[in-house]
Parts: structure tokens; C-alpha cells; sequence
């Protein structure tokens, strides 16, 4: 017979003792069901989600910092052609690859982060050396490239993101696009969304040490057929990353939207302010972005080892891990 560990409450009421996780984990928001991922394609990505949150925890359980953990995940995550960052980042209208990256650290509110970056084969990599090798908070282009490669870290040719994946998917966007135009010089109406990619692959993590220091971090290729040196929320502090002493928060989706809003600053604010707990003020940060027509996901560790994975899309590759080391990886509403 299993035994059940509870509290006694002064009000007489009986609660289950909670687990406390130290990593949490997406691999983006988006059109992800059943129906259009294949069995095999879905052990791909549970393996995956898998093996970064057991990268993250290993450095965890060995005394590393939070920042560590973080950086070992999403590195996972990046060289994989799974998700949209690193590897497998999605194409420009003009057939690139820029990436965007940022990391914190709660304790100091400390951060670095790179946008718009091509060579540099792990963004998550530069965003923490710009945090930590340099007094600014974010480069951007060749400045951040030429700075990855002072600072020794692997560069690679433009060519090594390409995948064929993304590829295609530029051209089922570009031709949605031509199809739109078209459309509407018949006098037809179609919505704006009609030619936006909805599967957004961008990866992120937050960690909490045995110092009880949390970090977040994030890194994606940005959207599908995006133009004109667009940046979206990943490398902006406030927006789609965020820490401090009391939580660590990491989002994906439509960065439009998360930038607009705040997103992971304003659900820190609602906790730190408003007394929030981190299931609450999250889910309150997605149905904002959601009442202004935009959406996507957060992933948040609070400092108690309280977990919150609020998505307004129709899936979410997302995963945690305990103090145990017990993983638990989930993809569909």
C-alpha cells in the first residue's frame, strides 16, 4: 500500500507534501497535437526534452550554479534540429538564420544576451559570456559575433543551421503569403494570422540550485520568415527571460506580444507586489498576451520549488525535474 505523506493545517484541512522541482524546461508553444505529430517524431522530442532536463539536473546535483544547469539544457536543446534555436533555427524572408539569445541570474539580477547572431553555434554560450566577460547586457550582429570569437567559443559556418525542416517551412510561409496578396487583390478578406508560422520552437530553462539561487534562460532562431533585422522577445530582459531572488521565468510564442506586455517581468511583479503565487501571475501574463490576439507560453520556478507552465496555444514541449531527479516531460493540453 503506497504511503502518503501530508501536513496537518491549523484549519484541520489535509494537504499533500509537494515536490520540489529545480529545473523546468520548453522546447516552444504552438499547433502541436496528436494529429499532426507522429508517434516517432513525438519519442524524438520526449527523448530530447529528456535528456537536457538529466544534463541540467547532473550539473545541479553536483554543486554547479543554477546558471550552469541552464546553459547545459538549452545547449541540449540548441544543437538539436528539434526545436528553433541553434541547429535547427527557422529562415529570414532572405534564407538566414539569425539567432537570439538571453540569460539571467536572479540572485544579482545580473544578465547578458545576443540577437540577430549567425555563426555563433551556441547563442546561450554567448549571451552568458556577455554577462559575464563584459559590461553590457546585450550585443547584437557582428559586434556579438566578434566578441563570441574573443572569447573562444565555437563559430561556425552559416551553413551548419540549415536544415531542411526550416526550409521548408519558409516555403509553405512564403507561399501562404503570395497566396494572401493574391486574395486580397480579389476583394477577399483573410486575417492577419494567415501567414504567420504558428509552431514556435524556441527553447528555454530555468534552474534552481542547493545555494537556492535561481536562472532562466532562452534561446530561439525567432520566426519564419521574418524581416528587416527583426528581434523578438528571447534576448530581452523583462520580456521573454527574467530572474530574480524570488523567480525565474522563460517564455516562447509571439514575441511581439511578449514584448508589448513585459511578459516575464509583469509576472514577477505580480508576485512580488501583489503576493501572487507563480501558477497565478504567469497564467495572468498568457491571458493578456492572449486578450491582445497574441499567444505562446511561460515556464517558471519559483524559489520553494514551485513549478508553473501556463500556454494559450494548442501544445507545448515542456518538462521538469525534482530534487529526486525525477523527470516528468508533457507536449499536449
Amino acid at each position: 500500500m503506497k504511503k502518503f505523506i501530508f501536513h496537518l493545517l491549523v484549519f484541520g484541512t489535509l494537504t499533500f507534501a509537494q515536490k520540489k522541482y529545480v529545473m523546468v524546461i520548453h522546447g516552444g508553444a504552438g499547433t502541436i497535437t496528436k494529429a499532426n505529430l507522429s508517434p516517432e517524431k513525438e519519442k524524438e522530442y520526449r527523448e530530447k526534452l529528456t535528456e537536457a532536463l538529466q544534463k541540467g539536473y547532473a550539473e545541479i546535483k553536483n554543486g554547479k550554479s543554477s546558471l550552469d544547469a541552464v546553459s547545459a539544457a538549452i545547449m541540449v536543446m540548441e544543437d538539436s534540429p528539434l526545436f528553433n534555436a541553434g541547429k535547427g533555427a527557422v529562415f529570414t524572408n532572405e534564407g538566414r538564420n539569425e539567432l537570439d539569445a538571453s540569460i539571467m541570474n536572479g540572485k544579482d539580477q545580473k544578465a547578458g544576451a545576443v540577437a540577430g547572431v549567425t555563426t555563433i553555434k551556441n547563442p546561450i554560450l554567448a549571451a552568458r559570456a556577455v554577462m559575464d566577460k563584459s559590461e553590457h547586457v546585450m550585443m547584437a550582429g557582428p559586434g556579438a559575433e566578434k566578441f563570441a570569437k574573443e572569447q573562444k567559443l565555437e563559430i561556425v559556418d552559416p551553413k551548419y543551421f540549415w536544415t531542411e525542416k526550416a526550409w521548408n517551412s519558409l516555403q509553405k510561409v512564403k507561399a501562404m503569403e503570395t497566396s494572401k496578396k493574391t486574395s486580397l487583390n480579389n476583394k477577399e478578406q483573410y486575417p492577419d494570422y494567415f501567414i504567420v508560422d504558428h509552431k514556435f520552437g524556441t527553447v528555454g530553462a530555468v534552474a534552481l540550485d542547493k545555494n537556492g539561487n535561481i536562472a532562466a534562460g532562452t534561446s530561439t532562431g525567432g520566426m519564419t520568415n521574418k524581416k528587416y533585422g527583426r528581434i523578438g522577445d528571447s534576448p530581452i530582459i523583462g520580456a521573454g527571460t527574467y530572474a530574480n531572488e524570488q523567480v525565474g521565468i522563460s517564455g516562447t510564442g509571439w514575441g511581439e506580444f511578449f514584448i508589448r506586455t513585459v511578459a516575464s517581468k509583469t509576472a514577477a511583479d505580480r508576485m512580488k507586489y501583489l503576493h501572487k503565487p507563480v501558477t497565478e501571475a504567469t497564467q495572468e501574463s498568457i491571458d493578456e498576451i492572449g486578450k491582445l490576439g497574441g499567444n505562446g507560453g511561460l515556464i517558471a520556478l519559483d524559489k520553494d520549488g514551485n513549478v508553473a507552465m501556463p500556454f494559450n496555444t494548442e501544445g507545448m514541449y515542456r518538462g521538469t525535474v525534482t530534487d529526486k531527479g525525477e523527470v516528468e516531460v508533457y507536449i499536449y493540453k
